[in-house]
């Protein structure tokens, strides 16, 4: 449809919040030609944006947003004018695919931030590639999805050209795990548990592999079902078991009822977990004292990093309800590393968006090199990040606090 010397003012309804968008006319690339003379790139999101895990995705989108923001002040890309699409996957891989499939039909994305879980992702990583639409997901860590079904044996093969990453892998963050509780934590006998899930699955797989490699010894695992409350058949197994600690591979909802009921057994042991565990809303599913529960996520903590600073101070001035979250600066940088690609895109085409805008972009992708939110932004021959820094945190005073932070090396 074209509209000529025509604003049109469209309602998009996202999280409940009605956003009033300006559309100018739309040329046959899917371009917009506003009366600035800017070209409209639109960088999607896919998070959960409702539910138990919302804390997350809307810091994701915040942050996201953020980025855009910043691009479009900045007049980051002469002539071009960024904008974000929103939708909410309520982290279930069959939204996550009808998402894809929309964010694939709308001709001004140009590249898209998520999802945060990794099973979504699968569902939704096919369709990106057929549409040549460059993916970056802030928080996803499951190995498979950048290196191939087979990476476990040794043989690595990147599925799809279009997807990348912040985050780094759970070969990285199960071996780290593994590690600082063996080594540094002292516990010798773990007990894992797993909620079934893509990610939760394979992080307890590699952490219990790494730590039977180190000396220890896993006396038992079991399962949980998602959204179930009610663990207490697990507590029993673990008090039972004798295990001097609990590893949870799955996220923050289930993590922190299993650690509240493990306690209320009277084992009073900590539970580990990864970055799917560290939020507050761990600690204010628990209603016992958790002190003394970890949790490993990717980076540094974003609080303590003087590339940060200007990320944070600019977030609160945003006045964003929701905080940044877990994933806020993976976010930012994911979105960033977008507009950097589109950036090189536009600069190497006499200043405007080639016809295939989405394949040149996907190949600009493999170059971006940046100082980030996060630290250096790059990306290696399997889209995975080059950055390798992680840290263990642990519950003090009801609080998370970071207790080790380094640069794992495999």
């Amino acid at each position: 449809m074209r509209h000529r010397s025509l604003l049109i003012l469209t309602t998009v309804i996202t999280t409940g919040a009605l956003t009033l968008t300006a559309c100018g006319s739309r040329d046959d690339k899917g371009t917009s030609d506003n009366s600035s003379g800017n070209t409209t790139v639109v960088i999607g999101v896919d998070a959960p944006l409702t539910g138990s895990l919302s804390a997350l995705g809307q810091g994701i989108k915040n942050s996201v947003d953020l980025a855009v923001q910043t691009a479009n002040k900045n007049k980051e890309v002469p002539g071009v004018t960024f904008k974000i699409e929103a939708l909410d996957d309520q982290a279930v891989p069959a939204t996550g695919k009808a998402n894809a499939t929309k964010l694939v039909g709308i001709k001004d994305v140009l590249g898209v931030v998520g999802p945060l879980n990794s099973g979504v992702s699968q569902s939704m990583q096919a369709d990106f590639d057929k549409a040549n639409l460059t993916q970056v997901s802030p928080a996803n860590t499951n190995p498979s999805l950048s290196q191939g079904d087979n990476w476990g044996k040794g043989d690595f093969k990147r599925p799809f050209k279009t997807y990348f990453r912040t985050a780094t892998t759970d070969v990285i963050q199960g071996k780290f795990a593994a590690n600082y509780l063996f080594k540094d934590a002292g516990k010798k006998k773990v007990f894992v548990v797993n909620d079934k899930q893509t990610y939760g699955a394979g992080l307890a797989a590699i952490f219990s592999d790494e730590f039977k490699r180190l000396g220890g010894t896993v006396v038992g695992t079991d399962s949980v079902t998602v959204k179930e409350t009610d663990f207490s058949s697990t507590a029993n197994k673990i008090k039972g078991s004798g295990a001097d600690s609990v590893y949870f591979g799955g996220q923050y909802p289930e993590g922190g009822l299993l650690s509240d009921q493990v306690k209320k057994t009277g084992a009073k042991i900590p539970t580990m977990g990864g970055d799917g565990i560290y939020d507050p809303e761990f600690i204010k599913a628990s209603g016992e004292a958790n002190d003394g529960d970890l949790a490993t996520s990717v980076g540094f903590p974003v609080e303590k990093l003087p590339t940060a600073k200007k990320f944070i101070a600019d977030y609160t001035a945003a006045g964003y309800k929701d905080p940044y979250a877990a994933y806020g600066g993976y976010s930012y940088d994911a979105a960033w590393s977008i507009i950097q690609a589109v950036k090189a895109v536009v600069a190497a085409n006499n200043g405007k968006l080639p016809d295939d805008a989405r394949a040149k972009v996907t190949e600009a992708m493999s170059k971006v090199s940046f100082e980030g939110v996060t630290g250096k932004v790059s990306f290696d021959e399997y889209g995975d990040t080059t950055n390798k820094q992680l840290t263990v945190y642990q519950v003090k005073n009801g609080a998370w606090v970071d207790v080790k932070s380094e640069t794992f090396k495999d």
